[in-house]
C-alpha cells in the first residue's frame, strides 16, 4: 500500500470525522457495494430458506452468523477504490472465492461477537497477517479508535433493527384490510406451520436492511484502520515531502530560466520615457435623499406583515383551529397527575444516577489509590510515629538564605563546619528539585521519602546525584560518620555541573 496513490486527502482526523469519511465513501461507490452484496447474500439466504423452511429462526441465525464472511467483498471493493481502481461487478464476482479464502473458523467463532470487527478485518484480508503477528499488529491499531469502532458496531446494531422493524410495519400496513380483520393472533401462534411464510418474510426484509447499511459499516471501520495507519506511519508527512521533492524538481529549470532572463534585462542598457499616470480624484460614497427613502421604505416592508408575524398563545388549542377542544379541560388534571408522576420517576432516577457516579468515584479512588497515595497523600487512617529527622518543613528552603556559589560556601565550611557544610548542599538540592523539576515534595518528607519520588524524573544522572547527596547528609547527620573529603569535593564538582555555577 503506497499512500501517495491513495485518492482520498491522508491526515491524522478525530475518530468522528473518520467514520464520516467513511460515510462519503460508501456513499460514493453505494450502487456497485449494494449489488455486489445483494449478489452475494441473497442466493446465500435462498439456499438456507429452501433447506430450512421449517425452521426460519434457524435460518435467520446461521444467515446472521455469516455476515463477517460477506463483509470481505465490500472491503476488497473499497480497497481497489481508494487506489482509482474500482472494479466492476463481474471483477466482484470473480475476485469472491479469493475473497472467502481462510479464517473461516476465527472469524465464525472467538471474533465474531468482537465489536471492534470492521475496524480489525483489514489486518488479515490486507495485510495478509495471522497467528501472533496479527494479535500483536491488533494490540498496535487498538491502542486508539478501538472504543469509535465499539461505537460503530453498537450503532450498526440500532439501525439494523430499527429499519428491519420499520419494513415490517409497512409490510403489514400494506397487507389487505379484510386479511387483518380476519386474524386472530392466538390462532396465528398455534398454527404456525400455515404462516412461515411471514416469518421467511421478515428475514428477507432483515437482508434488505442489509443491503444497505453493512457497505456503510465496513466503509467506516476500513477508514478507522486508514486513520489509524496514517497516524503510526506518518502518511502525511511522507506525502508532504513528496510533494514539496516533486514541486521543486519541476520549478528548477524555470527558475534558471527566469534567472537567465532578468540578468538580461538587466545587462541590456534600456531608456524609459514613459510619463507618469494622471491622478484619479478620489471619490467617496455619498448618500442621495433618493437611497435614504429607499431603505426606510424597504426597512418599513420588512417589519410589517407577511415578513414578521409575532404572536403570543397564551392558551391550549389544537393546530389550525381557534378553539379549544371541548376535552382538553377535563383533561388537565389527568395531565398534571401525569406531568408529577414523572417529577418525582425523574427524582428516583437522578438519585440512582448520582449513586452510580459515586460509586464510580470511589472505584477509581481505590483503584488509584498507589498514585493517590504519591500525590496525594495514604488512603485511610495512618499512625504517625514520632520522628527525630528534620523534614522538609524544617528545612529553610529560601532563595536568600542560600548562597550564589553553594559548592565554593560548602568547600569552605567543610574543615570546620561539615554538618553545615553538607547541610546547606542538601537545602540547595531541594530547591533545585522543587523550582526547576516540580518534583511533589511534601512538608513531611524526609531523606528517605525524597529518595523514593526521584524516580518519577527521567533524569538518571540528577537521581544518581540526589541520591548520594541525601545518604552522604544522612550518614552524617545521623550516623556521626565523616565522609572523605575526596567524596566532599565529587558531589560539589557535579553540582557545579548541574547546577551550572562557576568556581
Amino acid at each position: 500500500m503506497r499512500p501517495s496513490d491513495l485518492n482520498l486527502s491522508v491526515r491524522p482526523r478525530p475518530a468522528r470525522e473518520a467514520l464520516d469519511l467513511g460515510t462519503l465513501l460508501a456513499q460514493r461507490h453505494l450502487g456497485l457495494l449494494m449489488a455486489s452484496w445483494a449478489l452475494l447474500t441473497l442466493p446465500l439466504l435462498g439456499v438456507l430458506t429452501l433447506l430450512l423452511w421449517e425452521h426460519p429462526t434457524v435460518v435467520f441465525v446461521l444467515f446472521w452468523w455469516l455476515k463477517p464472511l460477506c463483509d470481505r467483498l465490500p472491503l476488497y471493493i473499497l480497497s481497489r477504490a481508494i487506489f482509482g481502481e474500482t472494479p466492476t461487478l463481474p471483477d466482484c464476482v470473480r475476485a469472491l472465492p479469493g475473497c472467502l479464502k481462510g479464517h473461516w473458523l476465527s472469524d465464525l467463532v472467538w471474533r465474531r461477537f468482537t465489536p471492534v470487527r470492521s475496524f480489525t478485518l483489514p489486518i488479515h484480508q490486507l495485510e495478509g497477517l495471522s497467528g501472533p503477528a496479527r494479535a500483536r499488529r491488533q494490540a498496535i491499531l487498538s491502542q486508539r479508535d478501538a472504543g469509535a469502532a465499539t461505537w460503530l458496531t453498537l450503532v450498526g446494531v440500532h439501525v439494523e433493527w430499527v429499519l428491519s422493524l420499520g419494513l415490517m410495519g409497512v409490510m403489514f400496513l400494506m397487507l389487505p384490510h379484510q386479511w387483518v380483520e380476519q386474524w386472530d393472533w392466538q390462532v396465528l401462534l398455534q398454527q404456525g406451520s400455515d404462516w412461515l411464510w411471514l416469518e421467511h418474510a421478515s428475514n428477507l426484509l432483515y437482508a434488505l436492511v442489509l443491503i444497505l447499511w453493512e457497505p456503510i459499516y465496513v466503509a467506516c471501520g476500513f477508514t478507522l484502520y486508514l486513520n489509524r495507519r496514517s497516524q503510526l506511519e506518518a502518511w502525511d508527512l511522507e506525502l508532504g515531502f513528496r510533494r514539496m521533492s516533486e514541486r521543486l524538481r519541476g520549478s528548477l529549470p524555470g527558475a534558471v530560466l527566469a534567472l537567465v532572463l532578468v540578468a538580461g534585462c538587466f545587462c541590456a542598457p534600456t531608456d524609459s520615457y514613459a510619463a507618469p499616470a494622471p491622478e484619479q480624484p478620489a471619490t467617496a460614497f455619498e448618500e442621495t435623499p433618493q437611497a435614504a427613502q429607499a431603505r426606510e421604505r424597504i426597512e418599513s416592508i420588512l417589519t410589517a406583515e407577511p415578513f414578521e408575524h409575532r404572536e403570543t398563545v397564551t392558551r391550549w388549542r389544537l393546530r389550525g383551529s381557534d378553539e379549544a377542544p371541548g376535552w382538553l379541560p377535563d383533561s388537565l388534571p389527568r395531565l398534571h397527575g401525569l406531568w408529577d408522576f414523572m417529577g418525582q420517576a425523574a427524582l428516583v432516577l437522578e438519585m440512582l444516577l448520582w449513586a452510580v457516579v459515586v460509586a464510580l468515584v470511589g472505584l477509581l479512588a481505590w483503584r488509584y489509590r498507589l498514585w493517590l497515595a504519591i500525590y496525594g497523600g495514604k488512603l485511610g487512617n495512618r499512625r504517625h510515629l514520632p520522628s527525630n529527622r528534620p523534614t522538609i518543613e524544617q528545612l529553610d528552603l529560601a532563595a536568600e538564605t542560600l548562597p550564589a556559589d553553594v559548592a565554593t560556601e560548602v568547600l569552605r565550611l567543610w574543615p570546620s563546619q561539615p554538618r553545615t557544610a553538607l547541610g546547606l548542599l542538601y537545602r540547595a538540592l531541594l530547591r533545585h528539585l522543587v523550582e526547576h523539576h516540580q518534583l511533589p515534595l511534601k512538608a513531611s518528607d524526609t531523606e528517605a521519602q525524597v529518595v523514593a519520588r526521584l524516580g518519577d524524573l527521567n533524569s538518571p544522572a540528577l537521581a544518581d546525584l540526589a541520591e548520594r547527596i541525601a545518604r552522604t547528609w544522612s550518614s552524617l547527620a545521623y550516623g556521626h560518620r565523616l565522609p572523605a573529603s575526596a567524596t566532599v569535593e565529587e558531589l560539589c564538582h557535579r553540582w557545579r555541573e548541574l547546577a551550572g555555577e562557576r568556581p
